[in-house]
This record gives structure tokens, C-alpha cells and sequence, in this order.
């Protein structure tokens, strides 16, 4: 197989971001927006998930690029969204267009030698004009009353086990009355959660997860791996008078808590793989549309560092996602979620045949299939959280998504 890389004038943002959300592969950062569409030209299959070992940027080495030199991202590039289950099968897709449009202006396009120009499909895309649509089936998995019980039965666990912090998720699953439009999804969540990264992916199972994730699970670029695990929440105002929000949450003891435990050990696995690993001394906030975060910036710097999806291998699930000590944390999300998360929290993102990616967090999101739907939201369970304010810290993440689709709160 041979992809020609060249640079071209950048195109029509809200038609490439229209056309990769509905039928393509899209990932979009505050950095990029990087589309692929058009043919599937390779399939790498998973079939032990996270759990086996290899497939990643060399999967890609057979694949002979020509043309421009370009940015990492821009030349062969594979997208996936992995199940949250290490152990269940994924795969990773290489499309026949990639179009990479970068903040400062520059735009890039790999394809196949003998393809079609695909600037006048592009331009061609409708946009998108779906509105909200109100739910005709609903079902909360658990009711918000059985999650504040489980929540309660897991502060039990961490009080008497050798447990840290377990991430308990809830999730809302339903149907509208008319097939629902990714692309419309998508541009609505652009215009709320802007400083999030935007995704919209096909599945294995033939749906489409949408939705715009805040957390950064890895970005590799050459000897360089960065991390941004976010954990410790406050609800925001509706008004968007937030002052004295962010200086609560920096001085909860329950948060930092909660947010040290997921610092240290993503911390402890990159050592394993880099020369030296730095942390932000203390975290900062990161404030989103309805919600605020802890976050703390990690770097790690190895020579040669491992290919993107061999970090994501390394890190997931982390205590943002999972909890401290993993295995014991997983188990117990066994016995409480009782209920596979799918896509949920697992890895989303891209990697290219230089090893150079980025890994998301499947969070804010919504699984789509025709007029049916699934979103999910999870919660850090410490010892000292209470059962009520982590119930309605879920419902707060489950708006952010929700209220991009549906015209009634949930």
C-alpha cells in the first residue's frame, strides 16, 4: 500500500468536522482537527485488547508513505476507540483520507496515489440542522437512588480493603424519535466544550461514539510522553459566576485526596518506561462548561520512548478511570457496576507509523445507534466521599452530553 502526504489550503472546518462525525473518524483537539474518511484501507484487529502485546506503529511500517514531509499526524495515521475491558478485542483503522488542520493554519493530506481529489466532496456536505429531540424510551442503570447505594457499599469496601479509590459509573440509556445525526451532535458539542477534545468514531459493533472528552490519557511525540489525568470535581453556577469554586476545590482535602491517588500512580508506570518524570508540584484547575476539575501536567522523556499505543497500554485504566490498587479496583467494579461499560472511559484517539499519537479518555460521550442512545458517567470513590454529592456529580457529567441531544434534563 502507498499514501502520498501533501500540504494543501485548509478546507472548510465545520464541512470536515461534519463529514469525519458522521461517517469517518474524527478527532479534534484545541491543537487540530484530524478527519479521516472515505474507504477503511486497513484494519489491524486487537483480538486480545490492551492485554496482548505489540500491534501499534509497527502494524503501520508496511504501509510506504511519499510526498511532503509534515508534522507527526499527518502521514500514515491509524484512529481507534477501545473498549474500557483491557481484555476485549479493538481494533485499530487506517482511512483512505487523512486531513489534518492544524491551529496555526496549516493543513495536510495523505491518501492513496490513485484517489479523487476529495475537496469537492467536502465542500458538497450538508451541514447540519437536527435539532434537540425529546426521549421516548429512558432507563437509568442503576436509578440514582441505587447508585447512591453502591456508592455507600464501596466506602464500606475502601474503609475495610486495601483499597484506595474505585470509579463507580452510572449509565442512561434511551431512544428519540428520529435516527440521531452524529454530525449535529458533534457541532453542538464544539460550540460548549470547546477547550475539550471532540471525537466521533465508529465502533467494532457498527455504532458511533461522539462526544468531547477533557482528559488526555497520553500524548507521545518522539522521546517525549505528556499526561493530563483530571480527578477531583466541582459542579459550576448555571449563571457562570464561578469565582471562589476553583479555591474550594484546590483546598478540599477529599479531592486532593482523590486526585493524588491517579498523580502518583500514572507517575510510578512511566517510570518503568522513561529516564525521568516530572509533575506539576501542586494541580491547577481546569474549568469546563458545567463542571471543574483538578489537573496536573506529567512529562516523561525516554530514549526511545514506546509507540503511543504501548503507553496507553502501560497506563490504562488509571485511577482517573479505574482505581487504586488496579486489579483489586476492577474487581470490585465487577461486583458493584455489574454491567459492561463498553466504550466508556477506554482509550480513544490516533497513532502513526512513527509511534507519535494521542490517547483520550472515553469520557462526555454518547454512543450512538440510529435513534437509540447510551452515555455514561463515573465518579471517584474515596473513603471520604458522600454517597449523595457523588450521585450528583454523575448527574452533572451525564448533563454535559445529554443536554447536546436531548430537550428534556434527565
Amino acid at each position: 500500500m502507498r499514501l502520498r502526504r501533501r500540504e494543501v489550503a485548509p478546507l472548510p472546518p465545520e464541512r470536515v468536522r461534519t463529514l469525519a462525525a458522521r461517517e469517518g473518524w474524527l478527532v479534534e483537539s484545541p491543537d487540530a482537527l484530524r478527519a479521516g474518511f472515505g474507504r477503511r484501507l486497513l484494519c489491524v484487529r486487537l483480538d486480545e485488547g490492551l492485554e496482548g502485546a505489540g500491534a501499534g506503529a509497527d502494524a503501520l511500517a508496511g504501509v510506504e508513505l511519499s510526498g511532503e514531509d509534515g508534522p507527526s499526524g499527518t502521514g500514515v495515521v491509524a484512529f481507534a476507540t477501545l473498549p474500557f475491558d483491557r481484555s476485549l478485542a479493538g481494533q485499530l483503522d487506517v482511512p483512505e483520507y487523512v486531513l489534518t488542520q492544524t491551529a496555526d493554519g496549516r493543513a495536510f493530506l495523505t491518501s492513496p496515489e490513485d484517489s479523487p481529489d476529495p475537496r469537492e466532496r467536502i465542500e458538497a456536505v450538508e451541514l447540519p440542522t437536527q435539532g434537540l429531540q425529546a426521549p421516548v424510551e429512558l432507563e437509568l442503570r442503576p436509578t440514582p437512588e441505587g447508585y447512591a447505594r453502591l456508592v455507600a457499599r464501596a466506602v464500606e469496601e475502601l474503609r475495610t480493603k486495601e483499597l484506595d479509590k474505585v470509579v463507580l459509573a452510572r449509565a442512561v440509556r434511551g431512544a428519540v424519535g428520529a435516527p440521531i445525526d452524529p454530525g449535529a451532535l458533534a457541532a453542538r458539542l464544539r460550540r460548549r466544550e470547546a477547550v475539550s477534545t471532540l471525537y466521533s468514531l465508529p465502533t467494532p459493533e457498527r455504532r458511533r461514539f461522539v462526544g468531547a472528552s477533557p482528559e488526555l490519557l497520553a500524548r507521545r511525540r518522539g522521546t517525549e510522553v505528556r499526561c493530563h489525568p483530571l480527578a477531583g470535581t466541582i459542579a459550576l453556577p448555571s449563571d457562570g459566576a464561578a469565582e471562589g469554586y476553583g479555591e474550594w476545590l484546590l483546598h478540599s482535602g477529599k479531592n486532593l485526596h482523590e486526585h493524588a491517588v491517579v498523580v502518583d500512580e500514572i507517575v510510578a508506570r512511566l517510570a518503568e518506561i522513561a529516564d525521568d518524570v516530572d509533575a506539576d508540584p501542586a494541580p491547577s484547575i481546569v474549568a469546563l462548561g458545567s463542571v471543574a476539575h483538578l489537573g496536573t501536567w506529567i512529562v516523561a522523556h525516554g530514549d526511545p520512548a514506546p509507540d503511543a499505543l504501548a503507553v496507553a497500554r502501560l497506563l490504562h485504566p488509571t485511577a482517573a478511570v479505574g482505581g487504586r490498587p488496579r486489579d483489586e479496583a476492577l474487581a470490585a467494579l465487577a461486583r458493584l457496576e455489574r454491567h459492561d461499560r463498553g466504550h466508556f472511559a477506554g482509550p480513544l484517539g490516533w497513532v502513526d507509523a512513527q509511534g507519535d499519537g494521542e490517547w483520550w479518555l472515553g469520557l462526555r460521550g454518547v454512543v450512538l445507534d440510529g435513534a437509540q442512545f447510551e452515555a455514561w458517567a463515573g465518579a471517584g470513590i474515596v473513603p471520604e466521599s458522600d454517597p449523595i454529592a457523588e450521585r450528583e456529580e454523575t448527574r452533572n457529567k451525564l448533563a454535559v452530553v445529554l443536554s447536546a441531544l436531548l430537550s428534556e434534563s434527565v
